[in-house]
């Protein structure tokens, strides 16, 4: 059927609501936004589900998160896991609980029980509960940083970490076999109760995941020096980290915690910022205001569903705050943890340090300083996640940390996925710990600088929305493909990477290698000095990235080349729409 024959027909069954209906008889004459709502189904990826909320097969809505859950469920069934049941945890966007509790009773109709979280909470203690619980897999209902009119749907595996070949594409086969809406299994909530197969969960699980937390932490000492000298102020930007962030510090003794009023509320809307992302600057405008007010040199926030972490620091030299971005906070931490791990107990032989293939080549620079492994993965938290689980099957490797660009890491393995609950708890910690040393995390910055090189590294990105949009990006892709660039920028290419045809080709001698990782759109470009552009369609958004980085003679000079060689980018790709 074309769209508007799906259209017809969802105002037409009497399987769908009177609201959904009312919604969609509103869209009458409007045929372009009938297209994009109804033009295909909202496409269940590696990632699970993300979309605009609203009515349509393009859409977030109960009917797209019941025909997900029943693909979710019916693979669940053939792997023989249903009698292991499912964790649910929701954040605090608009329809969350009601998505959350959806998931939930299609599940007990499948007879697979799911353990809910009673209200909102982190992303990483959901990949924390589903082991914890014993559980085959985990359900979040999210869409992380987004703006608000967005929901998501993010399916876990039984290792903690969002699904991984094969269990990706299994599931991804199930849910695209279920071609009608009455195939969805159905019960009450009170009926699922009854038989126990929904089951609330709360306190059981959030004592057990603070104490996974606080036993990653080095250097109690400092904290217990410092901690009513460490100023810090926190915004959960209105999400879920508030409860979980402020007891952390708490129960570690930190005395002098500022949270952002304004933004302390969980509010789907987000209703101080346009949309609640830690990497942008207007997020901390409350916080920072706050910070000059109580003299804090630690302004954190979390995004809504508390696995990123924005951070600014203090000079105490100039009293300016500094942004760290993803990159830089995630060097920060691997060279504190790993370097104190190897002060206080000596490192192991088979210590690795994992990053993603956009994260900074810093990360390579400080692997090799310290003479561990470092492990390079595709963009997304569950490939770290995946080499933990490899590291404890094969029993060979131990995880010193790993970290991606887009504000998120891991210390320890109590969870699978990004946690920025212990990236508060360990920047905190760095915090007592150098001020004890009369410095502040600005200064170790730029000792950073210092030891390892002056690393800039950004990104760039083009919204291209809609249907027209997608064959925008796919057209940007092909037409690197097909003529792959001698220079970029300015600098000269010295290979290239295409990890949708698994090559590595040597610019100078056309000599192929295999990238030796799983299949990806994603096009990568090793440059001349340190240089480096990755390309690669956002899984999550309507949007193309590019990611580079540069290496500098000095923080001034690394600012000019990566602003030069941002610009020289944008301009190739427009060139191409």
């Amino acid at each position: 059927m074309g769209y508007k024959e799906v259209y017809q027909e969802w105002l037409s069954n009497p399987y769908f609501d009177e609201d959904t209906k009312k919604e969609l008889r509103a869209l009458e004459g409007n045929d372009k936004e009938i297209e994009d709502r109804f033009y295909r189904e909202l496409e269940f990826g590696t990632a699970g589900l993300r979309g605009v909320i609203g009515a349509g097969t393009n859409r977030m809505n109960y009917y797209t998160v019941r025909k997900a859950t029943q693909g979710l469920a019916n693979y669940i069934k053939k792997q023989g896991g249903q009698e292991k049941g499912v964790a649910i945890a929701y954040d605090c966007r608009n329809f969350s609980p009601e998505f959350a509790d959806e998931a939930a009773v299609c599940l007990a109709a499948n007879g697979i029980r799911a353990y809910v979280f009673e209200s909102l909470r982190p992303t990483p203690e959901l990949s924390f509960a589903v082991r914890h619980l014993g559980c085959i897999a985990g359900i979040n209902i999210t869409a992380s940083h987004n703006p608000p009119e967005y929901n998501g749907y993010k399916v876990y595996w039984e290792d903690g970490a969002q699904i991984t070949p094969p269990h990706d594409k299994g599931i991804m086969a199930e849910v695209q076999a279920v071609t009608d809406f009455d195939a969805v299994q159905i019960i009450s909530k009170e009926e699922a109760v009854e038989k126990g197969l929904y089951r609330q969960i709360g306190q059981d699980v959030d004592d057990p995941y603070i104490e996974a937390l606080k036993s990653r932490i080095l250097h109690q000492d400092s904290i217990d020096k410092m901690k009513d000298k460490v100023s810090i102020v926190y915004s959960p930007l209105h999400g879920t980290g508030n409860i979980p962030a402020r007891r952390i510090l708490k129960e570690l003794g930190f005395e002098n915690v500022y949270v952002v009023p304004e933004q302390e509320k969980p509010d789907g809307n987000f209703p101080t910022v346009s949309y609640p992302n830690p990497e942008a600057a207007e997020a901390f405008e409350l916080g920072l205001a706050l910070a000059k007010e109580k003299d804090a040199e630690l302004v954190l926030a979390t995004d809504p569903d508390a696995d990123r972490l924005g951070v600014y620091v203090k000079d105490s030299k100039t009293g300016e705050y500094h942004t760290l971005t993803g990159n830089m906070s995630g060097c920060l931490l691997a060279d504190y943890e790993i370097g104190q791990i190897a002060s206080l107990k000596g490192l192991p032989e088979d210590g690795a340090l994992v990053k993603t293939i956009v994260t900074s080549n810093m990360a390579d620079a400080i692997a090799k300083y310290y003479g561990v492994r470092l492990i390079e993965v595709l963009t997304g938290f569950k490939y770290i996640g995946q080499q933990i689980l490899g590291f404890e099957q094969s029993g060979k490797g131990t995880y010193l940390f790993g970290f991606e660009e887009s504000y998120g890491c891991l210390i320890g393995t109590h969870a699978r996925d990004k946690d920025a609950i212990v990236a508060v708890m360990a920047l905190a910690e760095c915090a007592a710990y150098y001020k004890e040393k009369d410095m502040t995390l600005w200064d170790a910055m730029l000792s950073l600088y210092d030891r390892y090189g002056y690393y800039k590294d950004d990104i760039q990105s083009i919204t291209l929305k809609g249907k027209e949009g997608l064959d925008k990006i796919q057209t940007i892709l092909e037409t690197l493909r097909k003529n792959p660039p001698k220079t970029l920028g300015g600098y000269k290419v010295l290979s290239y990477r295409d990890y949708m045809a698994d090559t590595v080709t040597d610019a100078a001698s056309g000599v192929v290698k295999p990238t030796g990782l799983p299949q990806s759109n994603v096009l990568y470009y090793d440059l001349e000095d340190n240089a480096w552009l990755c390309v690669r369609p956002s899984g999550t958004e309507p949007k193309v990235k590019f990611y580079y980085g540069v290496k500098g003679k000095d923080l001034a000079d690394a600012d000019a080349l990566s602003e030069a060689f941002g610009k020289e980018v944008l301009e190739l790709i427009n060139s191409m729409l």
